[in-house]
């Protein structure tokens, strides 16, 4: 090799070198962004991660609270429930009291009748005084009252017999085996106060023998709830309403067909009416809990379904269908 051959040599090495130079030194820089670059990542990822523990901390949180809130609203919701079905009893209580206070008063009159008519009769008696027609009276006064007190006591009697069935049945919503029509007769004659100042009839239809092995203080519950929804939404002032409850007997369950004829539901409300809470009657007292409770006590205790039809100006109808045999929980 010449010298120029060498000279051309270590030129080229010389400039390889500074290329090799440069190319470290560029990666070097790299290296140091790469490096500053994940330090920045490993920093933001901490940050990223202390602030997701943080968030689930106060998720967590405000999951406790909603849950807390949530229990706290159920029982809420439960205790309005049931102090609707007091509040039902309640007022059966008191219509049942009302409408026993008029036999029972017309019973006292006729007695105090009779007892002044027999005291007077003693009187003509001891007195020596007493004459045919006086007697013959006095018969006639005592056998009319008399036939005036067994109607108003059986009609007392009757209401009181009507009204510890149901209200028994309410309270303790304990299951047996009832014959269906004759005891739904007892519920509409314990709410037969209610119908006392209007111009509305309920009839009941159905074959007296259709038999239920179930819980009729839930029923009760059921059929008070629906009259009082329709005395309440279905019928304005001085109308002149028909109720219709029907049972019948079907394969595997039994029917009962509850039927108004008054102003009906709206489109609009008609998949609202089991909510809880929902009512188109608060500014008159209502709470919207009447047909929620109905929904509930025919969905879970009875086991059964119920539906509902309506339009406006056309009454409402609920179907109910009870299973004949409750399955054991």
């Amino acid at each position: 090799m010449t010298s120029t051959d060498a000279e051309t040599t270590i030129r080229q090495l010389q400039k390889q070198n500074r290329i090799l130079a440069k190319q470290l030194k560029r990666s070097e820089a790299d290296r140091a962004k790469l490096e500053d670059f994940n330090r920045d990542k490993e920093s933001i990822l901490k940050r990223i991660i202390c602030e997701l523990q943080e968030s689930q901390s106060v998720l967590e949180k405000k999951g406790q609270d909603l849950e807390q809130t949530l229990h706290e609203l159920t029982l809420t919701q439960s205790k309005l429930v049931e102090a609707e079905k007091m509040a039902a009893l309640g007022a059966l209580v008191a219509g049942v009291a009302h409408e026993i206070n008029t036999p029972i008063g017309t019973s006292i009159t006729l007695a105090s009748t009779l007892g002044d008519e027999t005291k007077d009769l003693v009187k003509a008696m001891a007195q020596g005084s007493l004459k045919r027609s006086r007697f013959q009276n006095y018969l006639k006064v005592a056998q009319n009252c008399a036939a005036l007190l067994f109607i108003n006591l059986d009609r007392a009697g009757q209401l009181v017999q009507s009204f510890k069935q149901v209200a028994v049945d309410q309270s303790s919503l304990e299951q047996r085996t009832f014959l269906v029509k004759p005891y739904l007769m007892e519920i509409i004659t314990s709410l037969s106060p209610h119908f006392k100042n209007t111009y509305h009839q309920i009839d009941l239809v159905g074959d007296d023998t259709i038999t239920l092995n179930s819980y009729p203080g839930a029923i009760a519950q059921i059929v008070t709830n629906l009259v009082t929804n329709s005395l309440t939404h279905a019928y304005g002032d001085g109308d002149h309403g028909h109720i219709t409850l029907e049972v019948c007997a079907k394969e595997h369950y039994i029917l009962l067909r509850y039927k108004d004829d008054g102003g009906g539901i709206s489109e609009q409300n008609l998949s609202k009416i089991f909510e809880p809470f929902f009512t188109t009657a608060r500014n008159r007292g209502g709470t919207g809990l009447g047909l929620h409770i109905i929904y509930n006590l025919v969905t879970q205790n009875l086991q059964g379904q119920i539906s509902v039809s309506s339009q406006p100006d056309q009454g409402t109808q609920f179907d109910i269908k009870l299973p004949v045999h409750l399955k054991k929980n």
